[in-house]
């Protein structure tokens, strides 16, 4: 048991990920309706520092030895992934609810791997390909539901900035899997940086905007801002730190596909919570699952 944990520990730490992120993206459904998605990106962002640098100081951790170039692959995959990417991913949230959006997100994986494989020369398998493949087939079938209820400008729009943040992902998840490759970053560090990147961007984004204040006022709810502070703590400081660990131990692709499996939890939610679970996403559990055991039998 020990030696699986250890030899599979970048596939359990994306698969406790997309754990996290299936019961976040339905926390964060319910928030986006009084907040916009840039501001509860930014809230977010900026409790998930906070809790960053206090475990730092508490483990007594020193500034990293970073080269220039990898500090530099940091910023940018948090300015892409975390300060667009998610900020896309909450518009997805609003337009086309969590389902549909996690759908979409699916596409990350496989940009991701066709990123990596062009950029980093991660050459993967036949049979990791062919998971990927099933994971990503198993995740569609699960999600993709009809929902006559969503106008279709709405819809469409949705599906853009979904597509959006699934380019986003790939490409912050290809950054930091390069950082990491040449340099020996702690994960926690990386995840930091990239936090810290995706604010920053966020903060001159809203400084831009000129909006005003009022934006801020449903804050003031303390049921509100302890819902996205526990939301932040799981979604954006734990599940990225899972995240950086699952890049740093697992191939881009293989980490990228076993985070998209978000969708399943969802899916074993709605089952514990008593609702209606058709044989179609069944049948895509199944699917996927089969696609992860090919990805574990890499």
């Amino acid at each position: 048991m020990v030696v699986f944990l250890a030899e599979f520990r970048g596939e359990l730490a994306a698969l406790g990920a997309a754990a996290i992120w299936a019961v976040a993206s339905i926390v964060y459904t319910q928030v986006g309706r009084q907040l916009s998605p840039l501001m509860l990106n930014l809230v977010k962002g900026c409790v998930a520092i906070v809790l960053l640098v206090l475990t730092l100081l508490l483990r007594g951790e020193l500034l990293p030895q970073v080269s220039t170039h990898s500090l530099g692959l940091l910023l940018l995959s948090g300015a892409i992934g975390i300060g667009f990417g998610d900020t896309a991913y909450f518009q997805a949230l609003n337009r086309i609810g969590p389902r549909r959006s996690l759908v979409l997100e699916a596409l990350a994986p496989p940009l991701a791997a066709v990123l990596a494989a062009q950029f980093l020369n991660e050459q993967l398998q036949t049979g990791a390909w062919a998971g990927i493949a099933l994971t990503i087939v198993g995740v569609v079938w699960v999600v993709v539901e009809r929902t006559p209820e969503i106008p279709q400008a709405t819809s469409l729009s949705g599906v853009g900035f979904g597509v959006l943040a699934a380019v986003g992902q790939a490409g912050g998840a290809v950054l930091s899997r390069a950082a990491l490759l040449e340099a020996a970053v702690d994960p926690l560090w990386s995840t930091f940086i990239r936090l810290a990147a995706g604010v920053l961007v966020l903060l001159v984004w809203r400084l831009l905007q000129r909006r005003s204040p009022q934006d801020l006022k449903p804050l003031r709810s303390p049921q509100l801002a302890l819902t996205i502070a526990a939301t932040a703590f799981a979604s954006t400081y734990l599940a990225i730190w899972l995240q950086q660990l699952s890049l740093k131990y697992a191939p881009t692709g293989i980490a990228q596909s076993l985070s998209a499996t978000s969708p399943l939890f969802v899916t074993a939610i709605a089952l514990a919570m008593g609702n209606r679970v058709s044989a179609r996403a069944i049948l895509g559990v199944v699917v996927a699952l089969g696609g992860i055991w090919l990805l574990f039998g890499r």
